[in-house]
């Protein structure tokens, strides 16, 4: 069994922050030691470019490279063929949007979205839609938020040419039937594009299993750096897209009047890569490997059964998910703007989220400006649980006093 003790220790942040109760993982995870030394390795060690140079360096600078691929790979149960680096989920939702939709995609065909989306997974068909005359539409969701098989069901057809859909709300952790959605949708014949940026971090993803045509997700979200993010397509299907940019590194033989394209992945990133990001990704898979996502969840699902059993004797609070799978916490104080109660909890030292989290969808079906939002990791503990119970309790104390004063 794992000590989560030592695993928090990893992090050189509580170092530099030793009263930091960190509760906004969902938006991006914290770095451990492993990361940030694998990446200043690479600038410190063999920082150089990588296919283009003849000498030692370079090559060990490709070969490292193309690790971190395999790596990625392996962890998704991918080929290595099938992985593109990108920047994050959204660069690699964009792309497919702006690849295969722009290619496949006709007037009056449908894209099947939901309201639980995060902005980056349907605001690319919403706008490809609207070139193509194509008609996006929104599964419905069930009383509790949810996306279910029976609404799924419903709203598919034979029109329907692509399902874009995320494998984890952001906002709400529920976890997407997603395999059975996707097998539903190939017996439609229509393509399935998955955002899995909230679920790699916190349980295994089998691109194979799922049989997803694609599926992206970021490292900053899973223990790896910021600007580095994967995207997973069928080898068949990418063997047919073109390029999205062109420049160097993605040709072969180029002439005044033709260019020869490699082959993938190769051919989808042009210009000098995020190699030390790359380096630093493959690192958070290692990371991930060590910990086991047996003892992730169990860690997690522990701390959200003790978050929530603290949350329910709290009066004066909204909690909108108390069924949700994964440990994210989305709640209001009653009759305060989530903004307003965040600068209460920041002054105790406790980092959560407030706004409409990147999917106004969610705010607009829970009726709501925005909400607060504590997510839960690895490195969290009871005592960081505690000591956000505690301040939540503050926060509904001052308002209700501010309230009452203002009634005066």
């Amino acid at each position: 069994m794992t000590d989560f003790e030592k695993v928090r220790a990893q992090f050189p942040i509580y170092d530099h922050n030793p009263d930091l109760v960190y509760l906004d993982s969902s938006a991006t995870s914290l770095k451990p030691l492993a990361v940030l030394n694998k990446m200043e390795e690479y600038y410190r060690e063999y920082g150089v470019n990588i296919h283009r140079g003849v000498y030692a360096l370079s090559y060990q600078a490709t070969e490292e490279y193309a690790l971190a691929r395999e790596k990625v790979a392996k962890f998704i149960n991918a080929d290595f063929s099938e992985v593109i680096f990108t920047k994050n989920t959204t660069d690699g939702l964009n792309f497919v949007a702006l690849t295969y939709g722009e290619n496949h995609l006709q007037a009056g065909d449908v894209v099947l979205t939901s309201e639980l989306e995060h902005h980056s997974s349907f605001l690319p068909w919403l706008k490809l839609c609207e070139r193509k005359q194509a008609i996006l539409k929104y599964v419905p969701l069930d009383e509790n938020g949810r996306i279910t098989l029976e609404n799924f069901r419903f709203a598919l057809d034979e029109k329907v040419k692509v399902v874009a859909l995320t494998h984890v709300s952001n906002v709400m952790g529920y976890v997407t039937p997603i395999k059975e959605i996707i097998r539903l949708a190939h017996s439609q014949n229509a393509m399935v594009v998955v955002d899995a940026a909230q679920a790699v971090p916190h349980f295994p993803v089998d691109v194979k299993d799922l049989d997803c045509d694609f599926l992206a997700f970021s490292g900053h979200k899973m223990f790896g750096p910021t600007g580095i993010g994967a995207l997973f397509g069928k080898k068949a299907i990418l063997q047919k897209l073109p390029p999205l940019q062109y420049g160097g590194d993605m040709n072969d033989n180029v002439t005044k009047e033709t260019v020869d394209i490699k082959d993938i992945p190769y051919c989808f990133e042009a210009g000098t890569p995020m190699i030390a990001e790359a380096l630093g990704l493959g690192s958070a898979v290692d990371f991930i490997g060590k910990i086991g996502y047996e003892n992730i969840i169990r860690h997690e699902k522990e701390l959200h059964e003790y978050a929530l059993k603290k949350l329910k004797m709290v009066s004066g609070i909204t909690l909108y998910n108390p069924t949700a799978d994964l440990g994210i916490m989305t709640f209001n104080v009653e009759g305060v703007h989530p903004h307003d109660a965040a600068t209460i909890f920041d002054t105790d030292g406790i980092a959560l989220r407030a706004g409409h989290h990147c999917a106004q969808l969610v705010s607009q079906w829970l009726k709501c400006s925005g909400t607060l939002r504590a997510s839960l990791y690895v490195y969290n503990t009871k005592t960081d649980v505690d000591r956000f119970v505690t301040s939540l309790r503050k926060t509904v104390a001052f308002f209700q006093k501010l309230d009452g004063a203002s009634h005066e």
